[in-house]
């Protein structure tokens, strides 16, 4: 058999409140292209659909119409989705019965039999071949809140042992089902330890304070575990056959020199022949300039050299991150910037300024019970010390003081 492991699309994201459904059209059109070059046998989808539990209209639409034309151009396609912590379970669970019977199993949350036990059939999703047979057993394990896991008393975290006795006892259905020759697949959204994190696009994933798993939970007879969560394709604790592939488009400008992919898996029997990366091309261009933070006049001379073949679609101009280290404030920033950019095919998503030092890294906090008896003028004249590494001057303490008297004039 063959597999694609794709995950974490996020549709219905907004980059700096640009709308980014023409990146997901085009990402989900390759995706179908791939489907049917690839002569894949089943689409293994591993959470984050939806950039949020109440997804728009318009992201549900572009979903389930890939859907349907996904079944439409390979109608033998086994298509296995499972929630991620963006997604809400109801919502993405809620059109499973009119699917099912197209061998589309999406799975978002753990079900529970009329004792309370968790119902691990639900979990476990055969693979089937054209021919009709089975070549593979699924574990599509959601992601996984406190009360989905199993209780257990142990001396460790009970959240993560929860989870992994979830997935053994899952494991155990399929090793009681599987025939020879038949692999076994494990599908989850998760954090792993060892995991490199994208500093601005995912969400912490911390429970009971546990924040990552073991690669151990897919040692053998796990031939293959798709991962989601993180952005950034990796394997897992240098296990060949533990993957993230990473999201199909940069979610933030951190993500920008990632190596966006899905990844094709090879089955021979019970067992991974090969794995390949297909590397998703990028419909749209994330911009940093420059590169690495330069001063003002660095910035602009960047900017103003920027040179890019004019384009029609608006949605299909770069989106800009502009990058300055500053000295000290500079109100007028932003108009010299898109002063720069007047005529240029690109949409400005963010300034990001940075100062020789940083509050937060470098400075003694302000003690709570000192600000009861520090003047306004003496807060600000320290935290501008603290940014900038220098003593605020004259006439920016005068601007400050103006603020202050317009701010005590306005009626209460």
């Amino acid at each position: 058999m063959r597999l694609l492991h794709t995950s974490d699309w996020h549709l219905g994201q907004a980059l700096h409140n640009y709308d980014r459904a023409h990146e997901h059209e085009r990402f989900l059109e390759w995706l179908l292209d791939t489907i049917e070059e690839q002569a894949v046998d089943a689409l293994l989808v591993a959470g984050d659909i939806f950039d949020n539990a109440n997804p728009s209209a318009a992201s549900q639409r572009q979903f389930y119409r890939f859907l349907q034309q996904a079944k439409q151009r390979a109608p033998q396609l086994n298509i296995v989705i499972i929630a991620g912590n963006h997604d809400s379970p109801g919502r993405l669970e809620a059109p499973r019965p009119l699917l099912e019977g197209m061998k589309i199993t999406i799975v978002g949350h753990v079900s529970r039999l009329p004792d309370g036990t968790i119902d691990h059939t639900q979990l476990l999703v055969p693979l089937v071949r054209p021919d009709g047979s089975v070549g593979a057993w699924c574990l599509a394990v959601p992601f996984l809140r406190p009360g989905d896991v199993p209780r257990v008393e142990s001396d460790g975290d009970p959240y993560m042992d929860g989870v992994a006795l979830l997935y053994r006892q899952v494991l155990d259905g399929a090793l009681g089902r599987r025939e020879d020759g038949q692999a076994i697949i494990a599908l989850g959204h998760c954090h792993m330890t060892g995991g490199e994190v994208s500093a601005d696009s995912e969400r912490r994933i911390v429970v009971g304070g546990a924040e990552a798993l073991s690669a151990r939970m897919f040692d053998a007879p796990v031939a293959y575990a798709a991962l989601g969560h993180l952005h950034k394709a990796q394997r897992v604790a240098g296990c060949e056959h533990v993957r993230y592939c990473g999201s199909p488009i940069p979610m933030s400008f951190a993500e920008v020199d990632y190596a966006h992919q899905v990844l094709c898996i090879d089955l021979n029997g019970d067992s991974v022949a090969a794995i390949r990366e297909i590397r998703v091309p990028r419909s749209v261009e994330l911009l940093r300039i420059p590169r690495h933070p330069g001063t003002i006049d660095e910035a602009l001379a960047a900017l103003h050299a920027l040179d890019i073949p004019p384009l029609p679609e608006i949605h299909r101009h770069a989106y800009l991150e502009v990058r300055v280290r500053l000295d000290g404030p500079e109100p007028g920033l932003r108009a010299k910037v898109e002063a720069a950019l007047e005529g240029k095919p690109v949409r400005l998503a963010k300034i990001d300024t940075s100062t020789a030092r940083r509050v937060a890294e470098h400075a003694e906090p302000i003690p709570v019970d000192d600000l009861d008896t520090l003047q306004p003028d003496e807060i600000f004249k320290r935290l501008y010390q603290a940014r900038y590494g220098s003593e605020v001057s004259p006439d920016q303490l005068a601007a400050f003081t103006e603020l202050l008297l317009a701010a005590d004039r306005q009626p209460s």
